[in-house]
């Protein structure tokens, strides 16, 4: 990446401002959750990707993608970007079907990826989905570079997505494949624990329970799917994430428990061996992602990330002032990824692109 570009995102984030009236982190949280969003994006073609393969006692694990793909004689050629959602979201996730609809103008491929269980696919894996699964992310790369040919591909996470694309970078380091030219996280979850802890408190209890029932109800599906695996009776007076993730998640996905899970699936564990040009983007007033001092520190030391820092932005909102009379609708993060994406995709692009 040229140093011209990296100025231009500087300088761009040295320009963002909360939207007027939406200053506070709980604010800017919830308003970029629930405002509806304009979606002119082509139909999906849907594609199932095996993730894992089957074993004698259980069936394979498959994910379920939303694809939007350029011209045949041009889709290789384009950049191709997979949008990975966080916890308890989907591929309809609101930031998604935004950065789908800013990539797709701007001539890329898109591959909307469901986590296992997400998006109603319980069905297809036996397993339950955690933060660790930064394979899964790996193998949907590899069957569509294969598949395609293509040439170019990013990966954008936003929260615990953020987590498993930044997860993967780290595992991949410099074996990372030619044709992954960056990786995005916006309000990345990569220090699981103090972020797990940060929910707990009591200004953020409202989000902790939120996620807490979508996670009971997608386990009580898991079990009505799979009763020989999972056990019922543990979901019964669970009152915390850390508490789940330490009697449900460690126990079904091979950790010893919620400290180890969160030791283990966490990227700020490989940040180091990142080698793939890399965008973070980090609001201080987050209301539960949390980046320790360690995890900035060995951020800013990697000369392959670039690490932004907003006061204000909430948890994956970054909601700011739109311009009626530019056409910018106020979604800076979008916007910023966008553009870093684009300076690091290598390959040639239409002109309306590169304007």
């Amino acid at each position: 990446m040229e140093i011209a570009e990296i100025e231009s995102i500087a300088s761009h984030a040295a320009e963002f401002q909360p939207r007027r009236f939406i200053i506070n982190g709980h604010l800017q949280t919830i308003m970029g959750n629930y405002l509806p969003r304009v979606n002119g994006l082509p139909a999906p073609e849907a594609a199932l990707v095996e993730v894992s393969p089957a074993t004698a006692t259980q069936i394979a694990s498959q994910v379920l993608c939303h694809c939007h793909w350029q011209p045949e004689d041009v889709r290789s050629s384009r950049p191709t970007a997979i949008l990975v959602h966080g916890l308890e979201g989907s591929s309809n996730s609101q930031y998604v079907i935004g950065n789908s609809n800013k990539l797709w103008r701007a001539g890329c491929n898109i591959i909307r990826m469901n986590m296992r269980n997400c998006g109603g696919t319980e069905a297809l894996s036996p397993t339950l989905y955690h933060s660790g699964l930064s394979n899964d992310v790996l193998e949907v790369m590899n069957f569509f570079i294969e598949r395609h040919g293509l040439q170019s591909m990013s990966l954008i996470g936003y929260s615990m997505g953020g987590n498993l694309v930044l997860k993967l970078a780290g595992e991949l380091g410099t074996s990372a494949p030619p044709e992954l030219r960056s990786v995005i996280g916006v309000s990345p979850a990569l220090d699981l624990g103090a972020s797990a802890d940060a929910l707990h408190r009591p200004q953020n209890r409202v989000y902790e329970l939120k996620f807490l029932r979508a996670l009971l109800m997608r386990y009580r599906r898991k079990v009505a799917l799979f009763p020989h695996v999972y056990d019922p009776n543990l979901a019964a007076g669970i009152r915390s994430l850390r508490e789940l993730d330490d009697r449900i998640t460690a126990l079904y996905s091979g950790f010893t428990g919620a400290a180890d899970y969160y030791y283990r699936a966490a990227a700020a564990r490989v940040i180091d061996q990142i080698t793939v040009p890399t965008l973070i983007l980090h609001a201080l007033d987050d209301p539960f992602v949390r980046i320790t001092e360690e995890s900035c520190s060995r951020l800013k030391a990697n000369p392959n990330i670039h690490l932004i820092t907003t006061h204000h932005g909430g948890h994956c909102a970054f909601l700011a002032q739109p311009n009626a009379d530019t056409g910018y609708d106020g979604y800076w993060a979008e916007h910023t990824l966008l553009r870093f994406l684009l300076a690091n995709a290598s390959v040639a692009l239409p002109t309306s692109a590169r304007q």
